[in-house]
Order: C-alpha cells, then sequence, then structure tokens
C-alpha cells in the first residue's frame, strides 16, 4: 500500500485527531497513485492512520482510521466490521418498535468521511460524496446487506459526480429493488418515504427529537409549519392534540405528500379538517397572515448558507425570517426556530435570533437549544459536523 507522509511541523491536527488532512501538510505527493486509492499515513517511519487520497483537492486525504497499528482496509471484513459498529449504536439506542428510521452512517460523525446512509423500513438508502468512498461502493453495499438489509437504493448528489468524479450509478445498487417509496415510523409516527424523488435521502432524519419537542408543545394549540416539505412538524402536532396545523411550502408535491401524511396518520385534509396545506412563499405567507393567530411557529428552512461568501447575505435571510415570526405570533406564543447551515454556527445562529427579538420589541426566553439527535452523531475531533441547531423561544 502506498504512503503519503506527513511534515512533521504538521502534525497537531492529525494528532487531534481531525479527519481532513491539507495538501500543504503533506510533504511528497506520491506520483503513481489515483484519485481515491487507500493510503497509509505517515511521519518518517511512524504509522499515523488510513486514509483516502485525493491527489489535486485542497483536501487531500481524508482520514477514515487512526490506528497506530498495521491493518488492511482494503477488504470486505474490515467494511464489515465498521459498518457493522456503526449499526451496534444504534441498535442500542435508537431502533425501536415506535422508530424504524435512521440515520446509519453520519460521514465523518461514524468516522467514515464520504458516506451517507439512511434506513428507512427495509430500504437503505445512501449518498456517495468522495471517490475514495466510489471505489468501494460493492464493499459497502455488501456490508449494508450483511446486516440484514436487503435493497440499496443510491441517492448520490449530482455536485458529487461534477468535482469528486463519483461515478456510482444513482438508482439501485441491489438484485433485489421495489417501490422507492415505503411507509416509516418514527417516534410512533407514519410517514410515507420515497427516496427516489424525496429530499436529501427521502426525509429529514435530523429533526427528529425537535419534532418530539414540538408535539410536547402542540396539545389544543393552532400551529404554522414553515418550510414544511413532507410534514415531519405537522404529523407531531396533530399527534399531540394540535386542534388545527397548517403547513407551508413552496413545493405543491411537497403539500400533496403533507395531506398524504396526514390521511395516514388518521387526520382529515382541508378548510374544515384537521390539516391544511399552503403551497406558498413562506416569507409573503407571514407577510399576509394575522397577527395574534397561531400559538406554535415553526421556522425551518433550508440552508441558508452553503459557502462561506453567502454567511452575510444569509444572516440577513434568517434574520427577516425570524422578525415576521415574532411580530405576529400570539402572546405567550412559542417559536422553534432553527438553521442547518453549516456556515452558520449555534453562537452566529442565536446572535441573528437576538437581533430579531429586539427589533421586534417583544420579550423572548430560550427554553431550550436543540440539535442534531444521535443517529447523527457529532465527532468531537470535527467540530463542523455539528451542522443543526435550533431554538424554542417563549414570546411574551
Amino acid at each position: 500500500m502506498e504512503k503519503i507522509y506527513i511534515k512533521k511541523n504538521k502534525l497537531k491536527a492529525l494528532d487531534n485527531r481531525h479527519p481532513w488532512i491539507y495538501s500543504g501538510a503533506v510533504a511528497k505527493m506520491p506520483e503513481s497513485l489515483n484519485d481515491g486509492d487507500i493510503v497509509e499515513i505517515v511521519t518518517g517511519e511512524k504509522l499515523l492512520g488510513y486514509g483516502f487520497y485525493a491527489p489535486g483537492n485542497q483536501i487531500v486525504c481524508r482520514v477514515f482510521d487512526y490506528t497506530r497499528r498495521p491493518i488492511d482496509p482494503t477488504t470486505q471484513e474490515y467494511w464489515n466490521e465498521k459498518i457493522a459498529s456503526a449499526y451496534a449504536m444504534r441498535q442500542a439506542h435508537v431502533i425501536s418498535e415506535e422508530t424504524n428510521c435512521y440515520r446509519l452512517i453520519h460521514g465523518e460523525g461514524d468516522f467514515f468521511p464520504g458516506l451517507i446512509a439512511d434506513v428507512y423500513n427495509d430500504l437503505v438508502s445512501v449518498q456517495i460524496l468522495i471517490k475514495g468512498v466510489d471505489r468501494i461502493a460493492p464493499m459497502i453495499v455488501k456490508a449494508i446487506q450483511n446486516l440484514g438489509f436487503e435493497r440499496i437504493y443510491n441517492k448520490s448528489k449530482e455536485i458529487s459526480k461534477r468535482l469528486e468524479n463519483v461515478e456510482t450509478p444513482k438508482g439501485w445498487l441491489t438484485e433485489k429493488q421495489g417501490s422507492p417509496k415505503v411507509e416509516v415510523v418514527e417516534n410512533g409516527v407514519k410517514f410515507w418515504v420515497d427516496v427516489e424523488t424525496g429530499q436529501k435521502t427521502g426525509f429529514f432524519l435530523d429533526q427528529r427529537d425537535a419534532r418530539a419537542l414540538v408535539g410536547k408543545y402542540s396539545k389544543d394549540a393552532k400551529v404554522l409549519n414553515t418550510f414544511s416539505y413532507s410534514g415531519g412538524f405537522s404529523m407531531y402536532a396533530l399527534k399531540a392534540g394540535a386542534k388545527l396545523v397548517h403547513s407551508v411550502d413552496a413545493s405543491q408535491p411537497a403539500i400533496d405528500l403533507c395531506d398524504e401524511n396526514a390521511t395516514l396518520n388518521g387526520f382529515t385534509n382541508g378548510e374544515n379538517g384537521d390539516h391544511q396545506g399552503f403551497c406558498a412563499d413562506v416569507f409573503e405567507h407571514l407577510n399576509k397572515m394575522d397577527s395574534n393567530d397561531y400559538d406554535v411557529v415553526i421556522l425551518d428552512p433550508p440552508a441558508f448558507a452553503k459557502s462561506a461568501k453567502v454567511v452575510t447575505q444569509a444572516a440577513r435571510g434568517y434574520k427577516q425570517l425570524n422578525l415576521k415570526a415574532l411580530r405576529k405570533i400570539k402572546k405567550g406564543g412559542i417559536i422553534f426556530t432553527f438553521s442547518c447551515s453549516q456556515k452558520i454556527d449555534k453562537e452566529l445562529f442565536r446572535k441573528i435570533v437576538f437581533q430579531a427579538a429586539a427589533e421586534a420589541h417583544r420579550n423572548v426566553r430560550i427554553l431550550h437549544q436543540t440539535t442534531q439527535p444521535n443517529c447523527h452523531p457529532i465527532n468531537i475531533f470535527y467540530p463542523e459536523n455539528e451542522y443543526l441547531k435550533g431554538l424554542v423561544l417563549y414570546v411574551e
């Protein structure tokens, strides 16, 4: 196995187990290596670990094992053990009769950079993000099958194909296929998930804990769920006894799926039903809605800042969104507000919401601060892994 040699004055990040090695830390680039090759990471004659090599990238290697003893990560057995270890954690702390959808592999959070794998009942939806993972895709499929999952679907992004030369085709990776639309249950709440047409891998699994928290504040409440997608928060509110839930999303197919999920859980749709969906721009909907109308408002927008270049613009968007809700919610109302933008950390997000509260001239208290659930573990050596943050606000 080929080696990459790390400069002795660039060892701090590796000693601290950060999974990214930048090109400036490498003493000499091997000329014989191909994109995605597995390499030994060494300094002098000392083994530091193993990673996926990416020549020409600023991040030249992504570390997946920090072992100081020689191993062979090119074998099926190695990847079987790595994926089985991640599954064992979910078996112990996530999976139950009430929950059969969860994240199985969370990239660097599970010491597996470049791979996302989400379980939806009997189906696993994967995203292959880098060439290194692309090169071992058949072994990943086999390792997941060894856990008992016979249907695996590749939902890799176009940007991964374009920037990372990922070649594994989108679609089924297993002989057994069937419908890409599957019924799942999360904390006893039912959802339809379509891994072929749905967002991300099919559903927003990272809001499981926050959805449960919404339920605790929704009994007998009138609830507004903005950027609702398939109605995750809406269904929890209905299940908890909300008197009325409005779901708002700019996508008509998303609103249609909200209605399907309401029916699946035994609720009625339409003007006189428990649930009513609106296909509309959220900002315009908030501008038009009456003041003092909702007891609970949920603000869960898509990532406004996907790069550092647009953080300032994104901050303005988050502020305006929160300001509109703060001005119009009932006295004593509850706002759930979130950001999934990795480039906006929790301290900045809290400052943005503070600015909106100050401009709204209302007393606001933070009741809870939320993050991603335990199936999206945060690698303590890689704080960038903590991308989801939320605040639950009591508004006087």
